[in-house]
């Protein structure tokens, strides 16, 4: 079971999360928070394997929460769930730590299909900001990390960057499941990252 919390200040929209949490039972909702200040009190406490917070909180921000909390408790996944679709709270969000970012727009099967991803090890993202992370991933230059992974290896890469989920992609290229899976580990040991994250900086020239 994925234990979750949600920091969330609007009432109805922290009640929409609580109630497709709560009717699912691969998870368990953990706690509720209105503010970045209690949440990093508490957090530490609870360990959630995942918390869903919003970006703009009533004083600190939810990409101050995971700033606080994540460098500790690296094992706490967290997921941003906003309106905003600017590149510098993208960008703010996942230099903090998230591994995932999601819209509020995002419908409730989606949400539930990201948590599981973000638990599995994968980095949802809805297909409007990471295209707008590629785009400013864009470059001219060669980039040696292509001569590191094979074409097959960029295709699941470049796949999962645009916000397709494990089988999505398995569908997409006509593999398993647990062949995209191979091909992530294989993609993080030859490029010595930890996350998809990391893995599309270096493929897109940025680390």
């Amino acid at each position: 079971m994925i234990s979750i919390c949600i920091i969330e200040d609007i009432l109805d929209i922290q009640n929409g999360l609580k109630a497709i949490i709560e009717n699912d039972t691969r998870f368990e909702l953990v706690k509720c928070f209105n503010n970045a200040e209690d949440a990093i009190e508490e957090l530490p406490s609870l360990v959630p394997n995942v918390v869903i917070t919003d970006i703009n909180l009533p004083k600190k921000t939810g990409i101050d929460c995971v700033q606080e909390i994540k460098h500790d408790f690296p094992n706490t996944q967290f997921i941003m769930f906003t309106i905003y679709e600017d590149n510098d709270q993208v960008f703010e969000a996942l230099k903090a730590g998230a591994s995932g970012y999601i819209l509020k727009n995002t419908s409730p099967d989606k949400i539930i299909e990201a948590i599981i991803e973000l638990h599995d090890g994968g980095s949802p993202m809805s297909p409007k900001i990471a295209r707008k992370v590629l785009s400013s991933f864009t470059t001219t230059v060669t980039n040696p990390v292509n001569e590191l992974i094979s074409k097959r290896e960029q295709e699941v890469l470049e796949l999962l960057s645009k916000g397709f989920l494990y089988k999505e992609i398995a569908d997409k290229l006509n593999i398993t499941l647990s062949t995209v899976k191979r091909h992530l580990n294989h993609i993080y040991t030859k490029l010595q990252v930890q996350n998809k994250t990391e893995a599309v900086n270096k493929l897109y020239g940025k680390a």
